[in-house]
């Protein structure tokens, strides 16, 4: 595979963990950009990179990069993700891709016009589980599917300072972990949801700390989401249909799912399936954008973002919620 330059917006826990990744994959990390001089240049000194930049938008214009990954607060990565675009650069952006569905179809418009990658980084596009899972389905052993339940829960310290329940930041359990649990919903949903139900319970800062979310499609197909960022749940999703389910723990990054067969009135049969490593979701996530920029892709990674997108932007409309940023 193609060793590329890859340059990382942001020095928090996530991009030192994607930056150990692109060492381990690609052998390398080009170049970092943090407007924190001190943050930036330890982030350097740890993950071996010569290339820093304390003004991002110099480090996008640099000629030699080939990708960016974005790995900010929500609310800076549609302005980074369009000057990437914009210069050329092919991107990887951490989720939320965008804080809204206008924002993102500007991106997919400029990415498609200027014949460029754009990704969003949910680890579970990319986990080999998910493929198994999805020919197990395929296969019609399942029988038709007709609920999927998906739980989010991060217990986040009591801080109104912190990003996460920062209005300014695009904070909230939304945005910060609704998108997987969405994003779980939908890819095992035959249909787009057009049918939304929720309600919300809103932190001092207005943001959402808990929430609760029904989508049902034409199909009749329902999900079902719970959120929270106030109470601690298993990351786990639930696949039911007519002839069986299956059970997803970790899923964000899954290695394993167990399947109950439930065809007979008798006697249930079970099995697991086992594949893929945890620890190596970044590693995939990596692989896999370098196989998009080297071979191309058919953008149903990006349209599930997109619908994903949709659904929250949906949601946060029967809220009420707006951020700073949010465009009319």
């Amino acid at each position: 595979m193609t060793k590329y330059n890859w340059g990382i917006i942001g020095t928090g826990w996530i991009a030192g963990e994607m930056a150990d990744a692109l060492k381990r994959v690609n052998g390398k990390v080009y170049a970092a950009a943090n407007p924190h001089k001190e943050a930036l240049e330890a982030f350097g000194q740890e993950k071996g990179i010569k290339h820093l930049y304390t003004d991002p938008d110099e480090m996008i214009k640099d000629p030699n990069l080939d990708i960016v990954y974005i790995a900010t607060p929500h609310n800076f990565h549609y302005q980074y993700a369009k000057q990437a675009l914009l210069a050329g650069k092919h991107v990887f952006c951490e989720k939320a891709i965008t804080i809204n569905e206008k924002q993102l179809e500007d991106l997919a418009s400029l990415a498609k016009e200027k014949n460029l990658i754009l990704t969003e980084g949910f680890t579970l596009y990319h986990m080999p589980l998910y493929r198994k899972v999805k020919e197990l389905i395929a296969s019609g052993k399942l029988g038709q599917i007709q609920l999927v339940q998906v739980n989010f829960g991060s217990l986040k310290d009591y801080d109104p300072a912190n990003r996460f329940f920062s209005k300014e930041l695009a904070g909230g359990g939304l945005l910060d972990i609704g998108g997987y649990a969405t994003a779980f919903a939908r890819t095992f949903l035959d249909e787009m949801p057009n049918n939304i139900l929720t309600t919300v319970k809103f932190f001092e800062t207005g943001v959402d700390e808990q929430s609760g979310i029904i989508l049902k499609n034409d199909r009749q197909q329902l999900a079902v989401m719970a959120l929270s960022m106030r109470a601690k749940q298993p990351k786990r999703g639930v696949i039911s249909g007519t002839k069986g389910y299956v059970e997803i723990s970790n899923y964000p990054r899954a290695m394993q799912a167990e399947v109950t067969y439930t065809a007979s009135a008798h006697e249930e049969r079970k099995e697991t399936i086992t594949t893929g490593e945890s620890g190596l979701a970044l590693d995939y996530e990596v692989a896999d954008m370098q196989r998009y920029v080297e071979q191309g892709h058919d953008d149903g990674e990006l349209q599930t973002s997109r619908e994903v997108m949709h659904i929250l932007t949906a949601v946060r409309g029967q809220w009420g919620m707006r951020f700073p940023d949010d465009q009319d």
